[in-house]
């Protein structure tokens, strides 16, 4: 399978601030890859290489075979791209901001209105069709935006962040729709906070920070990584918390997560049910009454903590910013 994208070495600085320290990524043709990361990693920045909206200080990157820096026109033919923030116009209507689009692309009128019609159907954006797109809700908009970026049937696509700031179920309606372009061959870039998303749909995980790639593999080769599954209690009596957390420790393959305050403690196991059955029971034959227990597993946080040594931060401070 011929790679869609290929980037390496990838490096971009603004002023003192390193935004991309040498960045390695190869898509293979009709693949997703979900490039993991907190707020100012330099996921965006990637982004904005690849499809030639910046230029890297050095390194090299190809996109459906061809240079980013040499040739970006042709570069710009054969993509499209949905931001993290809306791009359409609020004051045109559903069908004129993606009428416009194919204008733009020079499809021509007849055939800008046939695509702008055939995606609205396929976004469930009839209805709205004829409406300002002021008008639409946060998860209508990102699905115009998303059909803009197909409006030139592009055969790569890079979606920044596309469901961020959506309520549960957009953002549940936004993965169908995506799920339902790659079954039908488009190379996906997708770059998220979430790892429950990346889980969803993408074949291959790159975790980058601080503008470094720090691991890469499947969803559950990442999630082995951090230990597999979580053991998490609430103990009963304080005065207890601290001979649970010693006759816990040894079951698992990390050091505990501890919360004194509200006697929570979260340990890395490995085993899964047989892992809890043992727990419960050594904590009964101590004596140790517990208040909750469960077993769960990894998050994009403690993906973080275990590889970086830090939490994947919701917001960013400005420097994080500029450095996306």
């Amino acid at each position: 399978m011929a790679n869609a994208i290929h980037a390496t070495g990838l490096v971009k600085r603004y002023n003192d601030v390193i935004a991309l320290d040498g960045v390695d990524l190869v898509v293979p043709a009709g693949s997703v890859l979900g490039l993991l990361g907190p707020n100012g990693a330099g996921k965006t920045t990637v982004v904005r290489i690849l499809s030639t909206l910046l230029q890297p200080d050095s390194g090299t990157a190809t996109v459906a075979g061809i240079d980013v820096r040499t040739r970006p026109h042709e570069v710009r033919m054969r993509i499209g791209l949905s931001g993290q923030y809306s791009a359409v116009d609020e004051y045109l209507t559903g069908f004129e901001n993606l009428d416009m689009i194919g204008r733009l692309y020079h499809l021509g009128r007849r055939a800008s209105r046939d695509r702008a019609r055939e995606l609205l159907a396929q976004f469930d954006l009839i209805d709205a069709a004829d409406r300002p797109a002021r008008t639409y809700s946060g998860g209508m908009k990102r699905r115009l935006d998303l059909a803009g970026a197909l409006v030139a049937d592009p055969p790569v696509l890079f979606l920044d962040e596309p469901t961020t700031g959506l309520d549960p179920r957009s953002r549940t309606d936004m993965w169908h729709t995506i799920q339902t372009l790659v079954s039908a061959g488009t190379t996906l870039l997708l770059t998220t906070q979430y790892l429950e998303e990346a889980d969803l749909l993408a074949d291959t995980i790159v975790v980058i920070d601080h503008g470094k790639v720090i691991a890469q593999g499947t969803a559950d080769q990442l999630k082995s990584q951090v230990g597999g599954e979580r053991l998490e209690l609430t103990v009963s009596d304080p005065a207890r918390f601290h001979d649970a957390v010693a006759l816990l420790t040894p079951r698992g393959v990390g050091e505990p997560m501890l919360e004194e305050q509200r006697r929570s403690v979260v340990l890395p196991v490995q085993g899964g049910a047989s892992v809890l059955t043992a727990a419960l029971r050594d904590l009964d034959d101590a004596g140790i009454h517990i208040d909750d227990v469960g077993l769960r597993r990894p998050t994009l946080d403690d993906v973080f903590l275990t590889i970086t040594g830090h939490a994947a931060e919701e917001t960013a401070d400005a420097t994080s910013e500029r450095a996306r």
